[in-house]
């Protein structure tokens, strides 16, 4: 039986050790991050994927990441890159792109990643914006960057365009290089949240070391685990949650590359991965699988294994040990994550039950909380005093405060920490109105903290639906009470105003069903009749949930999709604002 270990180490204590020989400011930059894990773990495994022959394993250690990051550094130092010069880099996770990544701060450079899932117009605009020395593309996106005349040079991320190649590139020179400081600029982060044009979210040395670091404030992470960079690594949950993290304490990261199932779980097995972070979506899809085989085995198997989860989570709750991983061993093996230590979900938040089912089958399961603005993470659940209904509770050094509360104490949620952005790239208006007179950063959404210091999420504050009586319904909410529905495939709600009333909105629900829905049903969804036969199966799942709801929070329009809505990287919808 394996306990939940109580004791919670400082997460900063060993590197007093090296400061004043490696690192003298307040936090080391990332560049004296990597270098003092090169000294402690040098053979420790780094980076590592599946993409060689046949799938099998690549793998690169501390040193030999470190030797090629130091070679490109010095390659670009002798190009022309300079100290806060910008260095682009886009494509798939990959060992290459980490290089990329650490190499610009061994060159004295900023890195801006960006979204490889943006159109090639889009990220022209970006690189517009962002003005680097070079870029760094994946080979999709490579014959068309590389033949439009750029300012700066194009380079691969893939071994497939040999003569441009990340590995290949090396000098015999030995430039001078002024190596960056903890308020030097580390990352230019684009993003838009949901909607609306992307930000450029400038991001220190401080404060990304110190959201490494002080993450680890409600968890223990060692330098023998695994974690997984399934989501793209642009992403700044991804890059600091996983990537990050990883290298902050000399541990392994395996790159996947796609969410195709196959592959996933070829990966999670073979990586025996410790550390798996995700979004709701891929949570609650592993988990529909889990279900659907034990429910597979028949009624009376079914029943004993849900009284057995019920016990289990009864006995971590109590006595802090956790039976799972014993009991539901054969189950988490099959579904490849028996190696699980700590699982992380971030990106939006996630239904109560799904939470509380991951605890139950013996996984360490939390939810965390952030923006890109904040590095992104500000608080986490504590595994070994976590709440099912909480995002978290905040980090060391982080204070939150809520603003313009509501009767229900629901306000705006503010908030003061080391990780908090300088400000957007050359936007200063709108980094001033995202603080608040006093230097509280404005996150946008509404919320709560209980007596303990949890925080409590309620949904964005653009997102809110005010109703005929004068109630606040927050659709992320709304939206939760679904997510374990595998009939729906999409589900976003928003406000409208039925006919014939001047004021106050009703919920519409906007579904896209599933595919495992319409070949259950054997329908086509170019069909007519086929779609009224799926809508009546949606409502009636509307009208499950609906029951659960309080009055004002209820559905009252339904409208069925043709096409799903567009999401974001993070597997968010688009939401769109009405005027």
């Amino acid at each position: 039986m394996a306990s939940i270990n109580m004791k919670q180490t400082d997460p900063v204590e060993w590197l007093e050790e090296f400061r004043g020989k490696a690192f003298t400011g307040s936090w080391p930059t990332l560049k004296e991050v990597f270098d003092i894990n090169v000294e402690r773990y040098p053979n420790n495994n780094c980076f590592t994927d599946f993409d060689g022959p046949g799938g099998s394993r690549n793998t690169l250690t501390y040193a030999q990441a470190k030797t090629k990051i130091v070679e490109l550094a010095a390659w670009l130092a002798v190009n022309g890159v300079k100290h806060g010069d910008r260095v682009a880099v886009s494509g798939k996770n990959s060992p290459e792109w980490a290089v990329v990544y650490l190499a610009a701060f061994y060159a004295g450079a900023t890195i801006c990643p960006m979204d490889y899932g943006l159109h090639n117009e889009e990220l022209e605009n970006l690189l517009n914006t962002a003005k680097p020395k070079f870029f760094f593309v994946d080979v999709e996106k490579y014959d068309y960057f590389k033949e439009k005349k750029f300012p700066f040079g194009v380079y691969s991320l893939s071994p497939e365009k040999q003569d441009t190649y990340v590995y290949k590139l090396s000098t015999t020179e030995t430039p001078k290089i002024t190596y960056p400081t903890e308020d030097d600029l580390a990352a230019i982060l684009f993003t838009s949240g949901t909607t609306g044009v992307p930000k450029g979210v400038m991001l220190t040395h401080r404060n990304l070391v110190s959201d490494v670091y002080l993450a680890q404030t409600n968890m223990n992470i060692y330098s023998t685990d695994v974690f997984y960079a399934l989501l793209p690594i642009h992403h700044a949950y991804t890059m600091t949650a996983v990537f990050l993290e990883a290298i902050g304490v000399g541990a392994e990261i395996v790159f996947g590359k796609t969410m195709a199932v196959s592959k996933m779980m070829k990966e999670l097995r073979e990586g025996k991965i410790t550390m798996l972070l995700g979004v709701p979506l891929l949570f609650n899809k592993l988990l529909v699988g889990i279900m659907k085989g034990i429910k597979d085995k028949g009624a009376v198997v079914y029943g004993i294994i849900k009284f057995l989860m019920g016990l289990s989570y009864t006995i971590k709750k109590l006595t802090n040990c956790n039976p799972g991983k014993v009991l539901f061993k054969s189950v988490l093996q099959k579904a490849n994550i028996y190696t699980l230590r700590i699982a992380i979900c971030g990106g939006g938040p996630l239904a109560p039950s799904v939470f509380k089912a991951y605890n139950q089958l013996g996984i360490d399961f939390v939810q965390g909380y952030g923006l890109t603005e904040t590095s992104p993470i500000i608080a986490l659940n504590p595994v070994y005093s976590f709440k099912i209904e909480s995002v978290g509770k905040n980090l060391r050094d982080v204070e939150f405060k809520v603003i313009d509360a509501d009767e229900n104490g629901v306000g705006e949620l503010c908030v003061k920490g080391p990780m908090i952005m300088k400000g957007y790239y050359n936007m200063a208006e709108e980094t001033a109105a995202t603080f608040t007179g006093d230097g509280w950063f404005k996150t946008g959404d509404l919320g709560w903290i209980d007596k303990e210091g949890y925080v409590m999420l309620s949904g964005r504050a653009k997102n809110m639906i005010v109703t005929a009586g004068g109630k606040n319904v927050y659709p992320e909410e709304i939206e939760n009470a679904f997510q374990l529905y595998d009939e729906l495939e999409q589900i976003t709600i928003q406000g409208y105003i039925p006919d014939g009333q001047d004021a106050g909105e009703e919920l519409e629900a906007l579904i896209y069903p599933s595919d495992g829905l319409l070949s259950r049903l054997g329908a086509d969804r170019k069909n007519p009749g086929d779609m009224e036969k799926v809508k009546a199966e949606v409502e009636k799942v509307v009208e499950t949930v609906n029951k659960n709801l309080l009055t004002y929070q209820r559905i009252t329009k339904i409208t069925i999709l043709d096409e799903p809505l567009e999401m974001t990287t993070t597997k968010k919808v688009k939401r769109i604002y009405k005027k």
